[in-house]
């Protein structure tokens, strides 16, 4: 009974500072305490809910049954909007909060919201090796089903709340695909309810423009309603290697060389500062030495860029034998370092021991929950950018971080890039490689002020040819932004489908200078 008075009163004296010093004042100042004790909890409900949901929905084979009703209401609210006279732009009915982009699309409350409710694995077909799946359906869904059955995808992005729409109308990455190239590059069709509510299926070889404009349009073309991506066999692990560099020059050498090697299926590097980084390969095998087995995505682990530090510090190569759905979502735990910044003591063995269990919360639940002021801090104070550059302007492109931003650790993923029609592909007529650079923290670079630094930025990567991902804060003006990327498809197909009047052009939804 003892220990129930206690919580309680714990409980009533927590409310009471709360009330003090205001919900908002706990929210901005002791952000750790409202993650803690509310979205860890509410975190874990929601992956549980949707863990069972996936698993009965796939044993009960439903989801293909309901999939062909689900698009036709779809259409109908299409055709509805459209008999009341298309009044406003269209839009997914999702909730900005619910998307793994920290941008804030207001756009939600003047458009028409069209309900979609598709988050579900229709079909593996391992003869064809290929998955057929609804825009909802996240990573962590493909990788707990999958892997169950001995399969993967060839590029499976980091985090678990990434879903498959997003990673197609947007962008995804992730260390294979130095192999595989963009996540839409291992998409070998779309299925869209287009703006007149008609229903079109595009491949490579069907309806081909529509098919190679959708990447990146950013749901200004139709809205997607399934997909199909290849799937290649899996093995238990990946066999990872550590490797740490000093000297940007060798850096940089050792990084393109990596990329090239055909027998590394993971290459990545975090960058802990100019001079010094931990590159890592690997590849997949289905033997381990057990004395060099490493579970990293148990909660208890120290977080993953924090253990490769160790490599840094200590100056010594590695090798670690990871199981695979571990390595795929080996940052998730601490939303790469973003979490650092949140709970200032996550890593601390105590705390994972003991709590780890619950993290991460939710990025959904922490935009729901940050309000308004919190949102102008982050947006002036903090800085998530992944921007794509040729791998041969990486060592130009590092200093440019440095010195218009200062954040570390910076994240390198290396990706080949196809020459194929759309808004992104390199300058020439051949494939080319190039890296993402990601940098997630907060700016040390003396009087950061977010606009001017991020256009300085953004002008260096037009300049190299390079491409900024569009989940992030964008401050371009329209000339600039169709400068970086070639709307040439884009606008003769919007124009072709009557998209000019049922959705927004891309910039307009995602650009800093054109939102409202």
């Amino acid at each position: 009974m003892e220990p129930a008075v206690s919580l309680a009163v714990c409980a009533l004296l927590f409310l009471l500072w709360i009330r003090v010093k205001g919900l908002e004042f706990v929210i901005i100042h002791q952000r750790w305490v409202f993650v803690c004790l509310f979205l860890l909890p509410l975190s874990l409900i929601f992956d549980i809910y949707y863990y069972v949901r996936a698993w009965v929905v796939f044993k009960l084979n439903s989801a293909p049954r309901l999939h062909e009703q689900r698009v036709r209401n779809i259409q109908k609210q299409v055709r509805e909007w459209k008999e009341q006279g298309s009044k406003t732009f269209m839009c997914t009915g999702r909730p900005g909060w619910l998307t793994v982009s920290l941008r804030v699309g207001k756009y939600k409350k003047t458009h028409k919201n069209i309900m979609i409710n598709l988050m579900d694995i229709l079909e593996v077909d391992t003869k064809k090796q290929i998955v057929r799946v609804e825009p909802l359906v996240t990573m962590g869904q493909v990788t707990a089903l999958l892997n169950s059955i001995g399969w993967t995808l060839p590029v499976l992005p980091e985090l678990d709340d990434l879903t498959v729409g997003g990673l197609i109308m947007g962008t995804g990455i992730e260390s294979s695909s130095h192999k595989y190239g963009l996540f839409q590059h291992i998409c070998t069709a779309y299925e869209l309810v287009l703006a007149d509510g008609s229903f079109v299926r595009c491949t490579p070889s069907e309806n081909s423009d529509l098919f190679y404009a959708v990447p990146w349009s950013c749901g200004t073309l139709g809205f997607l309603v399934a997909a199909e991506i290849r799937i290649i066999p899996a093995k238990k692990y990946v066999k990872l290697r550590f490797e740490p560099v000093r000297g940007l020059e060798a850096i940089c050498d050792k990084f393109a060389l990596e990329a090239q090697r055909p027998e590394n299926d993971f290459v990545e590097g975090l960058l802990y500062s100019l001079e010094e980084a931990v590159i890592m390969t690997g590849s997949m095998t289905d033997k381990a030495e057990p004395s060099k087995l490493n579970s990293i995505g148990n909660y208890y682990k120290p977080w993953f860029f924090k253990h490769v530090e160790n490599y840094l510090k200590t100056n010594q190569e590695g090798l670690e034998y990871i199981p695979l759905r571990h390595y795929y979502h080996r940052h998730t735990r601490s939303i790469f370092w973003e979490l650092q910044d949140i709970i200032p003591f996550g890593n601390n063995p105590v705390f994972r021991y003991f709590f780890g269990w619950m993290v991460p919360p939710k990025i959904s639940l922490l935009k729901l929950t940050q309000g308004e002021t919190l949102r102008k801090l982050y947006e002036q104070h903090h800085v998530v950018q992944d921007m794509l550059v040729p791998m041969k302007c990486l060592q130009q492109a590092l200093h440019t971080f440095q010195n218009d931003i200062h954040v570390y650790p910076i994240w390198l993923c290396p990706f080949i890039l196809p020459s194929q029609p759309g808004l992104v592909h390199p300058k020439g007529d051949e494939t080319e490689l190039y890296i993402d650079i990601g940098a997630y923290g907060e700016p040390r670079v003396k009087h950061f002020e977010a606009r001017s630094c991020m256009r300085q930025l953004e002008k260096f990567v037009r300049s190299v040819h390079g491409f900024q991902m569009l989940y992030a804060d964008c401050y371009m003006n329209r000339e600039e932004f169709w400068e970086m990327f070639d709307g040439s498809l884009y606008h003769k197909l919007r124009k072709q489908l009557g998209c000019e009047d049922a959705f927004p052009e891309v910039y307009d939804k995602i650009c800093k200078a054109a939102r409202h």
